[in-house]
């Protein structure tokens, strides 16, 4: 039996570069081929950065589906349908958005793949494939081994990805995770991941655990950092800020080779931070104590906001923008809020009757960073003309220099690179990926449902 693995990039402007920051290995690729059966030739195929075979010969096509890539991934699974080749799905959209993938697939996987996987693969060799397969309950990931072999050959950033847990115990309106994990976590068991990066450390890459929320238990996230310290990597990861309020964890962090942590800091309005389900942001003593506790443990931070809430006004931009600088962080993000569909404020929005589209992630006239709802304090075209001029202030040349002399985010001359290296790529990316097509927009076929 034949496996083709897909990973479908966000969008395509002929005849241009993908965007060169969001060429990461695609772990929910090697997971899928970890799972599978080693009898089965498995072949992977990553569209951002390479060019899909369609008439290659295979039996069977597998395709994780995030929201930003759904366009795209039924443009693939259209070609593959067309040339007799059945298609599933799978993914966080496959579980946001069922009904709708199960129009372009053959078979929705709802759930994640450790339970079902393999009995599907044992179905589709008997020729009994079902339409949906579905978990009853959260797996373990105890025994998870990713195949990283299927990368072999391809260029990638320089960052190795590597899942401690999955999922989060916060209820933020806007994210599809807590919507997807119904608010829980799972952790792979500490040992597993050890032996993972024993040999993943050769390569000298940072390492990303690519936890939706590495502290969601700081007990447990205490216990696994604990046990990096030996390894002497350089690793970054996904936190909320409560964690900053924890000395014991921050020393433990420094100690175990953490170089970063992306931080949700979202908004400085206390009024968006309840309405989003983030209050907790401003416990004791809020973002001020939180960062010095932070500075103190010299630990950089790639801080996200997002625009868009009912408390937001033109003015919160440069608010904003001011604060993450004098604040000098390493990176930041300044993005509009965007309703996931299955998510809290999705279906807020809806009933508010705010929706510009019932599916933007399929509208022709949608494109990156367009505002898919209406704000209640500014015009649509406002609130992204906002976004977008916040990012240009924050990494304009003299606000990297600014923070690129800061002690904490050059404290040798590895980091310092990386420093420059970043914002420079992402600066050069700002108008790069705005209005950047949810497809490809060189694709002249036609959508081809099931049925």
């Amino acid at each position: 039996m034949r496996l083709t693995v897909i990973h479908p990039c966000i969008g395509r402007r002929p005849g241009q570069p993908y965007i060169g920051s969001w060429q990461m290995e695609s772990l929910p690729a090697a997971v899928i081929a970890g799972l599978t059966p080693k009898d089965v030739e498995v072949r992977f195929f990553d569209d951002r950065i390479e060019k899909i075979p369609f008439d290659e010969p295979t039996d069977l096509v597998a395709i994780s589906v995030e929201t930003y890539t759904a366009k795209r991934s039924y443009q693939i699974a259209s070609e593959y349908r067309r040339r007799g080749i059945p298609v599933v799905m799978g993914g966080f959209h496959a579980m946001l958005a069922a009904d709708e993938v199960a129009e372009y697939a053959e078979v929705v996987v709802v759930g994640e793949a450790e339970t079902i996987w393999p009995r599907l693969i044992d179905d589709a060799r008997h020729n009994t494939m079902k339409t949906l397969y579905k978990a009853e309950s959260r797996p373990s990931l105890k025994g998870l081994k990713p195949d990283r072999s299927i990368f072999r050959g391809k260029r990638y950033l320089p960052v190795g990805l590597v899942e401690a847990g999955r999922g989060c115990h916060f209820k933020c309106d806007f994210c599809a995770v807590q919507t997807v994990f119904n608010q829980s976590q799972t952790r792979r068991p500490i040992d597993d991941i050890l032996a993972e990066l024993s040999w993943m450390k050769r390569e000298n890459k940072i390492i990303f655990f690519v936890d939706d929320n590495i502290t969601s238990n700081l007990i447990q996230a205490k216990e696994f950092v604990r046990a990096l310290i030996p390894l002497e990597i350089r690793w970054i990861s996904q936190a909320s800020i409560n964690a900053a309020h924890d000395e014991e964890f921050l020393d433990l962090l420094v100690r175990s080779g953490c170089e970063g942590l992306l931080i949700g800091f979202e908004s400085l309005n206390p009024e968006n931070l309840k309405k989003m389900s983030k209050g907790f942001n401003t416990m004791k003593g809020g973002y001020e104590q939180a960062l010095v506790n932070l500075r103190r443990y010299q630990i950089k931070l790639y801080a996200t906001f997002i625009f868009g809430y009912d408390n937001d006004t033109p003015a919160s931009f440069a608010e904003t923008v001011a604060f993450a600088k004098r604040h000098r962080f390493f990176i930041g993000a300044f993005n509009h809020l965007t309703p996931f569909p299955g998510t809290p404020l999705y279906k807020r929005l809806s009933t508010e009757g705010r929706l510009l589209y019932d599916a933007w992630w399929l509208e022709d006239g949608y494109s990156y960073n367009k505002i898919p709802f209406r704000p209640t304090q500014m015009h649509p075209e406002e609130l992204q003309r906002g976004c977008l001029e916040a990012r240009r202030a924050f990494y304009s040349l003299p606000s990297i220099l600014r923070r690129g002399l800061d002690s904490i985010n050059r404290p040798d001359f590895f980091m310092l690179r990386h420093f420059f290296l970043i914002n420079g790529m992402i600066r050069a990316e700002i108008s790069l990926r705005n209005h950047y097509p949810l497809g490809d927009g060189g694709w002249r076929g036609q959508l081809l449902k099931v049925g």
